[in-house]
């Protein structure tokens, strides 16, 4: 047990890192659990989605009445694609193809401005594509250019917005994974709550906690790295 009294060479180095890596994945599993509660965790990011795309698409983001292509339903929809955990590059996809729709002679400018194309000429192309009428060579580089710029936005959108909930699940497991192992090193010790955080186990039981999550993701190759090295040590003395 992590928790046992004895010297290192006492100890299951791998068993270990195997239950530290554990108690890690628990405390990622409770965070996760958030998710329950109008998305928990899974909201963290998301501002940043709402940001780029609020550049493109003009209107009220918390009008509930709007109609299927305005700013508050596509976000809707685009938030309801984050917290159900949808693959980053379907989400972008989408995420374009709804602002590719917004695309209109009202709105050609705003969009323009957001992504740094010619307004008159993606004017044109709006009023074009809604006819049906064939673009012009010029209108046809505005708008390919203007995809490209739209693709980069919504890319740097949704990456920063990953990362942030990732680290902003990250920094919840932390303290969640340090109350588990105490609270698991206070039952598997037996001792009245305040002496065992006076204890040597408590300290054992902190350092435990604040390693979990970041030993969760690769705790099995580093236990399978140690039994290894071991074998290797042993075979050294033989």
């Amino acid at each position: 047990m992590i928790l046992a009294s004895g010297s290192l060479a006492q100890m299951d180095l791998s068993k270990v890192v195997l239950a530290i890596g554990s108690l890690g994945t628990a405390a990622y599993g409770v965070v996760d659990a958030s998710k329950c509660f109008g998305g928990g965790v899974s909201n963290s990011g998301f501002g940043d989605i709402q940001q780029v795309v609020s550049k493109f698409i003009p209107g009220d983001a918390n009008d509930k009445n709007a109609p299927a292509l305005a700013l508050a339903s596509v976000l809707a929809t685009l938030r309801a694609n984050w917290l159900n955990g949808m693959a980053l590059a379907d989400q972008k996809a989408i995420a374009k193809t709804l602002i590719k729709l917004n695309l209109r002679s009202d709105t050609a400018n705003v969009m323009a401005s957001a992504a740094g194309v010619d307004a008159a000429l993606l004017t044109s192309v709006a009023n074009k594509l809604a006819t049906g009428e064939g673009l012009t060579q010029a209108e046809t580089d505005v708008y390919g250019r203007f995809d490209l710029l739209l693709s980069s936005i919504l890319d740097q959108g949704y990456e920063r917005a990953d990362q942030r909930y990732r680290n902003t699940a990250k920094m919840l497991a932390v303290p969640i994974a340090v109350v588990l192992a105490i609270l698991g090193g206070w039952t598997i010790v037996g001792e009245p709550f305040l002496a065992f955080l006076g204890s040597a186990d408590a300290v054992r039981a902190l350092i435990a906690g604040l390693l979990a999550t970041p030993l969760a993701p690769v705790a099995k190759d580093l236990s399978t790295a140690i039994q290894a090295a071991a074998k290797v040590a042993q075979s050294w003395k033989s």
